[in-house]
Formats: C-alpha cells, structure tokens, sequence
C-alpha cells in the first residue's frame, strides 16, 4: 500500500506524467513488472473510456496482488486527489468572493488557458499523422462547435470509421503511439518479481469475470436506481448520478475531451455553474495530485451545493462530491476486471487498435474547441451567440476584453511553449500575479 500510496501523492500532471511515475516506481525502481507487460497492460487501458493511468494502477495491481491488490491500487490513485478537491472547494463555496481566492482563481484561469492549448499541440502532434487523421480532426471541432454535436456521437462515429478503415486494412488508420514510458535502460519481464509467465489468477476465468462484473455493476447502477425511483428524475443527485453514469461509458481521450463534454452538458444543458468555474474547476484537477478527471468531483460538488433543498448546502455538496466520484470510477474498476484476463485476445488487434487511433483523432478537434470555449470565457467578460440554420456559436464581444487576463494567459504561453517551464509552476506563479493583480491597487 505504502507504494501505491506513493504514486498517487506523486501523480500532477496528466496522465503522461502519471504513467511516467508508475514506470519509473514500478518497472525500474521496484522491477515488480517488466517493460513488456507494462506496455501491453497500457495499451489496452488506453482502449478502454475512463482515465488510462487510473486503470493502469487497477490493472498492474490486479496482475501483481490478484482482486484485493487492484482495488487497492485503484482506489489509492483516487484518494489524494479525492481529499484535496474536496477541501478547495470547501474553500471555493466559502471564501471565494474574498479578494485573495478571487485573485488566486483569476491567475488560475489564464493558466490553465496555456495548459489546454499545450494540450492541443502534445496530443494533435501524436495524433494527426496524416490527413485523413486531420480531416477527423476538423471535422470533430466542427461539428461540436459550431453544431453544437454531443460529445458521444463524435466518439461513437469517429470509433466505426476507425474500425471499418483498420478492418480495411487503409494505412492511414494505422494504429500506435500513446503516451509511451519513461524511458531508461529497459527491463525485461524476466527479470521481474512476476516474471514471464501469467499468474494463475491472471488466466482467462468466465465464471469470475461474471461474477466480479456483476458485483460491480450492483455497485455501480444500484444508486442511480435508488435515486431515480425514490427521488425523481429531477432530483439533482439523480441528474448527477446519470449523466456522470453516462459519461464514465464514453469518456475515452482523457480529461481534456471530458472536460469538453461536461462543460456543454453541466452548463449549457444544467445550468450548474459558470463557464468560468469550469476553468476554475480544472486549475483545481491540475494542482492536485490523481487523474485530471477528478475535475467532475468539484462540478458534482458545485451542483448539489446550488441545486439541494431541505438539506446544508454543505453537506449536500460533499454527498454530491462523493457520490460523482463514485459513478465515474467505479465503472473503471469493472472494465479492468471484466476485461483484463482476456486482454491478450486484443494483442494486434489491427482494427480495434485503428478506432482507438480515430478517436483520438477526433479528440483533438474536441480539445481544440475546448481551447477555444476557454479562450473567449477566459479574456472577454461579454460574448454573443451567432445563430444559423442548423447550429450556433458563441463570439467574444471585441470590446470587453480583459487586458490583465490576456496578458497573464500570453505569459504562461511563454513559460510553457518558449522557457518549458512545468505546469505547476506555471500554474502557481499565475495564481499568485492574479492575486497581486486584485489584491495590489
């Protein structure tokens, strides 16, 4: 435990960042598991919805110390990230109308501007390796932002074209990537604690993989039946246990094209929060440590904060913290053990590994438009809404520009593209201007 724990204090920085600590603890520090098996075991997290470096731990816990061991690693990669929201956004509901939370958030949003773009230009690099990658692309970005187009259907639409391509045998879906190891001197399974051969409780088992999906799918949508039979489909635990349910099925490309989808559901379609607070919400996700998908924690919080009745607000937020959290990882937990001892089936799976690289084609289209949506909210304070025939879009207002915001988000450019700065520097450095920025005359 003292190992996972371990990683998961260690774990800022995306899922790159975080699957470089796990290979650098587990495979050349520990040497618990070899390069070999730690790529396969990635390789098929990556083709599964969720956080990969979230699964990563479930699974290499599981290979190492059976279902108790990947419960724990599972659930200890959550649990720091889990305790750190929860307790900014305590301070968040409470004292974020004081001028120093103020300035601190306000620095934190041009930040977080520079992270996403970094995004774009990391994740469109590995991706878009030839034009039909870039056509999936654009034509992502097109049709959820100026169709308004829901995030599973681009993912649904993007993972059959990708399909059929790879099942065409068409070299421009050619799958490969990821985001890689660490790198170092590499160490072989053979000379691992686990050696070469599969354990016994790793091997292909229908009866267990039967019965531990179906304990977890109790645990999973019994909740969300409780809520929706006792409470109502209005209830605002009940919206948040489906559409959190929804989303940890079709969260594949990691948080940024999450966070895409939760912004055009949580405040277009709910009405939650601001634009602006899920900006808030992500520089939170990025300063602590666990999967960037924990920035869903602080909307569920902010939800039943806002939207409870009969009840503290309070204590409604954090049953609303705790109870996003669960619907969206629970799921992960089961398409780990569900799936994790067939897993060698997938090995060379021409086609399913070409839907993963049209998805994550597209993906990047999605986090361009998130890109964008974060821009307009982040340096204008007013925008309008260009409606046409089949679709709108939202424009900046010219004259409302927010000078001191543009200049803040230019200089975290500039740290993170000219000076490759990190992100937690960058991150806290403009925390602390905005700070300045509203705290100084």
């Amino acid at each position: 435990m003292g190992v996972w724990a371990r990683i998961a204090a260690l774990s800022f920085g995306g899922p790159a960042g975080q699957i470089a600590v796990m290979h650098r603890i587990l495979v050349e520090e520990k040497r618990w598991i070899g390069e070999e098996r730690f790529l396969h075991a990635l390789n098929y997290c990556m083709l599964l919805p969720g956080p990969e470096a979230q699964q990563l731990a479930a699974y290499i816990g599981w290979l190492l110390h059976k279902t108790r061991g990947g419960l724990v690693a599972g659930a200890l990669f959550v649990l720091p990230g889990f305790l750190a929201i929860l307790g900014l956004s305590y301070v968040y509901v409470l004292f974020g109308q004081a001028p120093l939370i103020e300035g601190l958030f306000f620095g934190l949003k041009a930040a977080v501007l520079a992270v996403v773009i970094q995004a774009v230009v990391r994740v469109g690099s590995r991706a878009l390796k030839n034009n039909v990658m870039r056509g999936i692309a654009a034509a992502a970005f097109v049709s959820i932002f100026f169709l308004g187009a829901p995030f599973p259907l681009i993912v649904l639409l993007a993972g059959i074209g990708g399909y059929l391509g790879g099942r065409a045998g068409l070299p421009a879906f050619k799958g490969g990537g990821g985001h890689g190891s660490a790198g170092g001197n590499i160490v072989h399974d053979a000379d691992t604690a686990l050696g070469e051969g599969l354990p016994e409780h790793a091997r292909p088992n229908l009866a267990w993989s039967l019965k531990i999906s179906g304990a977890l799918l109790v645990l999973w949508l019994a909740p969300v039946i409780a809520l929706l039979v006792f409470a109502g489909p209005d209830n605002v635990f009940t919206q948040i246990a489906t559409f959190f349910s929804q989303m940890a099925v079709v969260t594949f490309g990691g948080a940024y094209a999450v966070l895409a989808y939760v912004a055009q559901e949580a405040v277009g379609t709910y009405g939650w929060l601001q634009p602006g607070e899920m900006l808030n919400g992500l520089g939170l996700a990025e300063t602590t440590p666990g999967p960037l998908i924990m920035v869903t924690q602080f909307v569920g919080f902010l939800a039943a904060f806002r939207e409870t009745t009969g009840m503290s607000s309070l204590v409604a937020a954090t049953l609303g913290a705790i109870l996003t959290t669960w619907v969206t990882f629970v799921p992960c937990f089961l398409w780990i053990f569900a799936g994790a001892p067939f897993v060698e089936r997938l090995r060379g799976n021409r086609a399913l590994s070409s839907a993963l690289t049209a998805i994550t084609a597209a993906v990047v289209g999605v986090i361009l438009n998130l890109a964008v949506w974060f821009a307009i909210h982040t340096l204008f304070t007013r925008t309008r809404t260009v409606d046409f025939i089949g679709g709108g879009f939202d424009v900046p207002v010219l004259s409302s520009l927010n000078v001191a915001a543009l200049v803040l988000a230019l200089g975290a450019a500039i740290a993170v593209f000219r000076f490759k700065i990190g992100m937690i520097p960058v991150l806290l450095g403009c925390a602390l201007l905005g700070a300045a920025y509203v705290l100084i005359p």
